[in-house]
């Protein structure tokens, strides 16, 4: 009976400590989608992002599944206008594309933001990041027509079931568009 007590005390432990971080990166998650809701929060009507914003590329589908919507780019944010003091790090309050998804009515309904900045704005070996988060390098040439840039989603205003900062969104359509 004490050998039984002390594996279940045992297995216990190991899961409380393994669980710690998952809660961590929880909190981490909301964090962020809360200060990218905050910040965004006077762009729910899609007339309100002009003139800082305006639309490039169209709706933006998945390779394979999913989509991200219709980028609204603040062009003058994505050569390195909101880093921080230490060149490493990316304004959160200040996302460089506003993404909205067309719904059926024709109206857009913002879903996410992307902070995105021109690798050659930053030095050799940079490693940018948002409140932490890590951004992903997109080499070029790309799909986009961009030279090298750094990239993070912020699925703040709509759930997505990969995950808060994958690129693509299953429950995101451009079939409205």
């Amino acid at each position: 009976m004490i050998r039984r007590a002390s594996l279940s005390f045992g297995l216990a432990a190991i899961l409380v400590a393994l669980s710690s971080p998952l809660t961590a990166v929880g909190e981490q998650d909301s964090k962020l989608a809360a200060i990218v809701r905050n910040a965004t929060q006077q762009y729910q009507n899609v007339a309100n992002a002009s003139p800082d914003y305006g639309p490039v590329l169209g709706c933006v589908s998945g390779p394979d599944h999913g989509a991200m919507g219709v980028h609204y780019v603040n062009l003058s944010l994505v050569n390195g206008g909101t880093l921080l003091g230490d060149s490493q790090n990316l304004d959160p309050a200040k996302p460089q594309a506003l993404i909205y998804e067309p719904q059926p009515n024709g109206e857009m309904k913002i879903v996410a933001v992307e902070y995105i900045i021109l690798a050659g704005a930053l030095p050799a070996n940079a490693a940018p990041q948002v409140e932490g988060h890590l951004m992903q390098l997109i080499g070029s040439p790309n799909r986009y027509g961009l030279p090298a840039f750094y990239e993070l989603h912020v699925w703040a205003w709509k759930e997505n079931p990969q995950g808060s900062f994958a690129d693509w969104n299953n429950h995101v359509s451009c079939d409205h568009q």
